[in-house]
């Protein structure tokens, strides 16, 4: 089973390593993380680099692909080459998935016409003018495809996916392997559980890095 990660400049590293610690422990699994060209990716941090072993052309037909968000989304939102490639592997994938802004890529491919789906919760009006129909929740499925909210909702994405690919009680014990059982030191975390000076200040902040 190969499962392709497209990784690009400035993106979210815990959008493609969240979900890479999961799906890699299924059987028979193969994650990659692929780009137009071979070698290092820098994250959106400028501190961090992912490293792509070789080139999506190379591989057109994943059974699992899994689109990654960040601020390179943007620029790969235009770019015909990625939008080419993730039409060509959804129309023969088992799974298409995104995590955060991944989602946007999916949009502007054509993927998510009609269809419900989620993003970051800052970007789903843009979600909506793409052509989805934005659901306010952290992991949406329909049908193959699989859309997760912002960054650490990858993770439960993944656990969703691989309960589809290898039973409910093989997700539960990778979520046990990897100790995943989140416990914030803050409450909030959403916008329905966040206090709105905490909204604004994110609302803010993401203003000044747009």
């Amino acid at each position: 089973m190969e499962i392709v990660i497209p990784i690009f400049p400035n993106l979210t590293a815990l959008d493609a390593v969240g979900p890479y610690e999961v799906l890699s422990r299924l059987p028979h699994a193969t994650v990659r993380f692929l780009a137009a060209e071979p070698g290092p990716q820098a994250t959106e941090n400028g501190m961090l680099s992912l490293v792509a072993e070789g080139r999506l052309a190379d591989h057109p037909h994943p059974d699992i692909v899994l689109m990654p968000g960040g601020f390179g989304t943007r620029a790969l939102m235009e770019d015909e080459a990625t939008l080419g490639w993730l039409r060509e592997a959804h129309a023969a994938s088992d799974w298409t998935t995104s995590v955060c802004t991944g989602a946007l890529v999916l949009a502007a491919a054509g993927i998510l016409d009609g269809i419900p789906a989620t993003t970051h919760w800052l970007l789903r009006d843009r979600l909506h003018e793409l052509g989805a129909v934005p659901v306010e929740e952290r992991v949406v499925r329909h049908g193959k495809i699989i859309t997760a909210a912002g960054v650490s909702a990858g993770i439960d994405m993944a656990l969703t996916l691989a309960a589809e690919i290898a039973g409910e009680s093989y997700a539960e014990a990778i979520q046990l392997g990897i100790e995943y059982d989140p416990d914030p030191p803050f409450p909030g975390g959403s916008t329905r559980s966040s206090r709105p000076e905490i909204i604004d200040l994110v609302r803010r902040r993401a203003s000044e890095l747009a």
